[in-house]
């Protein structure tokens, strides 16, 4: 019964990162979209000033995609749960040694 429960809340963990990184994606969507229509009308994009928030915005959008689809199987949370397993036995042994 514990194990579905843990099942349960990892996976509604995971849906809520991706709701968060949709989120932000749409909201980088529609603020840069916005953005360059001001950099248009404001200048016809001679200065095309709205690429540095796009480009920098979009360096954070990454990372979030990165951790939403936890494609870095490093840090993920299996990773953390084997590791304080393997933590876990070794002081175990040295307990018993």
């Amino acid at each position: 019964m514990k194990n579905s429960e843990n099942n349960y809340q990892r996976a509604k963990e995971r849906v809520e990162e991706l709701k968060k990184f949709y989120n932000h994606l749409l909201s980088y969507i529609v603020i840069n979209i916005l953005l360059a229509g001001v950099n248009y009308y404001s200048n016809q994009w001679e200065n095309p000033w709205f690429l540095w928030v796009l480009g920098g915005w979009g360096i954070g959008l990454i990372f979030d995609a990165l951790k939403a689809y936890q494609i870095n199987p490093m840090f993920n949370k299996d990773w953390e749960e084997r590791k304080i397993k393997s933590f876990m036995k070794e002081e175990d042994k040295q307990r018993w040694e």
